[in-house]
């Protein structure tokens, strides 16, 4: 059955604007995405000890799937035989896979990189693959993502040489994306690069902007720089793209990094990291962490956050929490992966609820103030 036209898809409009933060509505084939809007992670075709019903009633919209752990196992054309992603992870609801590069990069401690694309072994096994542009693309078509990104290089942020680079090879590579992608159904975004580099960072934003692509990926932060120099960064970014398409920062998750980006001008937003926590028994909060495996918590009968509205605070104790964890029990990961997605996705609505309602800058300043408060609170202690 031939795709519907892709005309019908990929529109964005932004619907509110306070300063550089933006309301937008994105349409994609397995629904719209109202923005600014968190995607909870899901590496191998799963959000880590989550199912798809409870991802729906935590009203996520969107997930994440990767394309370099997809195609090492169970391999791409597995994916596509069983119906694509949608079908094979049981997700209705829009898909994004990123290229597979910042894996190749970080994941791979053998690799050869040339103009072409990447030789690599993989982290599984040891085997030898090879990752061009075209085959990236190749890949994310037969997994069937709604939103699939260019292939790119993603260099260390402060090694001025291989962030230059990095920043040609991404450009070469994503105008070779385009020519090699064939379905109307999927987004291609490209990626900005360059580190921390403003010259370089305004090259590549320059770059990708001129190729008018549904939507643009910002990568190569929140991997060891300050997060000054990621703002810094964003800033440069976001008075060159475009205003009418979205823009996504790659791999940045923790709630004063949403509110960071978002007033400078950013619209989606992924991470490993409220699921990770989870896994390593951290509870998110606006204000701060909790590490539930601290025993002041052993009778603590107060909920993870007071006033929230996600299944674990509603009927679970700090106490219960301790106690599952103290178990060794699955539970836990499960319950607190609950409440991490829900707090950043909850942010992320009120956050476009501020915006809305043109009160977004006093949202940001008691949410940072509310953190400083915090911070005071824990010294104390």
């Amino acid at each position: 059955m031939s795709s519907p036209p892709s005309i019908d898809y990929f529109a964005f409009k932004v619907l509110a604007r306070q300063g550089r933060a933006r309301a937008g509505l994105f349409h994609t084939p397995h629904g719209n995405l109202l923005t600014p809007i968190f995607a909870p992670v899901g590496t191998q075709a799963t959000v880590k000890a989550i199912t798809p019903a409870q991802l729906e009633e935590l009203d996520a919209s969107l997930v994440l799937a990767n394309t370099y752990h997809l195609y090492l196992r169970p391999g791409d054309n597995l994916v596509k035989e069983m119906g694509g992603l949608h079908q094979f992870m049981n997700w209705q609801r829009p898909l994004l896979t990123d290229s597979g590069g910042f894996q190749v990069f970080s994941l791979s401690a053998t690799r050869n990189i040339d103009e072409d694309g990447v030789t690599f072994k993989s982290h599984i096994d040891g085997s030898l693959h090879r990752l061009t542009p075209e085959k990236s693309i190749a890949i994310q078509e037969n997994l069937g993502a709604d939103i699939i990104m260019a292939f790119d290089e993603c260099a260390p942020p402060y090694e001025r040489d291989y962030n230059q680079r990095a920043v040609a090879r991404t450009h070469a590579w994503v105008q070779r994306c385009l020519k090699a992608k064939t379905r109307p159904d999927q987004a291609l975004f490209g990626i900005v690069q360059g580190g921390i580099f403003p010259d370089l960072r305004q090259e590549s934003a320059q770059f990708i902007a001129s190729l008018d692509l549904p939507g643009y990926a910002i990568g190569g932060l929140s991997v060891g720089e300050t997060k000054d120099e990621t703002n810094s960064m964003l800033e440069i970014v976001d008075a060159i793209l475009p205003i009418n398409k979205p823009r996504y920062l790659m791999g940045v998750g923790s709630p004063e990094d949403l509110v960071n980006g978002v007033l400078r001008g950013v619209d989606i937003f992924d991470c490993v990291l409220p699921t990770r926590l989870a896994r390593h028994n951290a509870a998110m909060t606006r204000t701060g962490r909790l590490n539930l495996v601290n025993a002041a918590y052993i009778h603590d009968p107060l909920p993870i956050e007071e006033g929230c509205a996600c299944y674990t605070c509603r009927n679970f104790s700090r106490a219960y929490l301790r106690h599952l964890i103290a178990a060794k029990e699955m539970l836990a990961a499960t319950l607190l992966s609950i409440h991490n997605l829900h707090t950043l996705l909850q942010l992320s609505r009120d956050m476009r609820k501020a915006i809305q309602e043109g009160c977004f800058d006093e949202f940001a300043r008691d949410f940072f103030e509310s953190r400083k408060t915090r911070e005071k609170e824990d010294q104390k202690q």
